[in-house]
């Protein structure tokens, strides 16, 4: 393989990296707001269950 070909591939690689690390701290934020969503959700379901309940009593 010549020179040029080794720099744009290694260019490849390292444009691949970085899109892979841009994807990675992107996930990693969702999943901290999926967290707490997720804790909304709950706290919620619980509430409404306790209204349920002392509706029902």
């Amino acid at each position: 393989m010549e020179q040029a070909a080794i720099c744009q591939a290694l260019e490849r690689i390292e444009a691949a990296l970085a899109r892979i690390e841009a994807a990675a701290r992107q996930t990693s934020g969702l999943r901290g707001r999926h967290e707490k969503l997720k804790a909304s959700v709950e706290q919620s379901l619980i509430e409404i269950d306790g209204l349920i309940a002392r509706h029902e009593a």
